[in-house]
């Protein structure tokens, strides 16, 4: 077992390294002169090349690749172009709301899709497990976005009961935080939680073909009592798998959501550096998003090994 995490961690570490040479090199690529950019078509070329030595843009790629790194791992995210502040702060305080908002959308998830996805199973060929299977291939077809939408002309503006936007911290107003948290979390773990029933129906389904559950079932146990007491567990493990992968992809999606409830988070900031062409900006964030993103499959993978004993002892 301490085998195996250690070599995960190394794998981990590897995959990071790897990540930030190809997030540094895509960004520094990029076709256009941030100093240009910044300075205006009418600067004069001594002017950009003045900016570009202040920036620091003259230098080899390779010695500001190991600077970028150096600060990373010491916690300076770099200088924004635009502002020459800090971006750490700014990055992390847009990482924050993001995390709350991935965290509800995948709680929300979860609550749907255990037990839509284990009722449909065992309500097989039924037709109140017929109308779940249905629901869930309706709530995969519908993107986060228009769900979004959705929910703001029912919940804002039909209804009322609900802001279309904005953002309160959950320090400052508890209540207000709430309020505006509900509708952009219900956007991504709605969604997310109808692809993860699919993928609970379909294991719980697969478990109860198994011979130990036909085993539970011949000892007197009902159906839902040899599922509930062996079997559920089983069935969680490709599951576990599936809501990693999934979790990557709220925190991914929460880009969009975010952009449509104005919410101050990862990715608006993205969609600012990026019309800006701050690079350092653009840069810090994309590499937040990749480090959680392979952390995520981290926790996961180790989680894998600790619901499945099997895996324990395999190389």
């Amino acid at each position: 077992m301490l085998v195996k995490v250690v070599r995960r961690l190394g794998v981990f570490v590897v995959t990071a390294l790897v990540a930030s040479v190809v997030v540094f090199l895509m960004l520094s690529v990029l076709p256009g002169d941030p100093a240009r950019a910044q300075l205006g078509v009418d600067a004069t070329q001594a002017d950009v090349d003045a900016l570009r030595a202040e920036l620091g843009l003259n230098r080899p790629l390779v010695v500001r690749y190991v600077e970028w790194l150096g600060g990373l791992l010491h916690g300076d995210l770099g200088q924004s172009y635009l502002t020459r502040q800090s971006v750490t702060g700014e990055v992390f305080n847009a990482l924050q709301v993001s995390l709350l908002l991935v965290l509800a959308g995948m709680i929300i998830a979860i609550v749907i899709a255990i037990p839509m996805g284990t009722l449909a199973a065992m309500r097989q060929g039924r037709p109140d497990g017929l109308a779940l299977a249905g629901l869930s291939q309706i709530g995969i077809s519908i993107p986060n976005f228009l769900m979004g939408l959705l929910l703001v002309v029912v919940f804002a503006v039909v209804l009322g009961w609900l802001p279309s936007n904005g953002w309160t911290p959950p320090a400052q107003d508890p209540a207000g935080f709430l309020e505006h948290l509900l509708l952009p979390a219900l956007s991504l773990g709605i969604v997310r939680g109808a692809i993860l029933s699919r993928y609970t129906r379909s294991a719980v389904l697969d478990i109860q073909r198994d011979d130990f559950m036909r085993t539970a079932r011949a000892k007197g146990l009902t159906s839902g009592q040899a599922l509930w007491r062996h079997g559920l567990r089983n069935a969680l493990v490709p599951v576990v798998t599936v809501t990693g992968v999934e979790f990557s992809g709220l925190l991914v999606g929460a880009v969009v959501i975010e952009t449509v409830f104005v919410i101050p988070g990862l990715g608006s900031l993205l969609l600012r550096s990026v019309s800006n062409r701050d690079m350092v900006e653009v840069q810090a964030v994309v590499m937040i998003v990749v480090f959680m993103v392979l952390l995520i499959n981290l926790v996961v993978d180790l989680a894998y090994t600790i619901i499945d004993p099997r895996l324990r002892s395999t190389r």
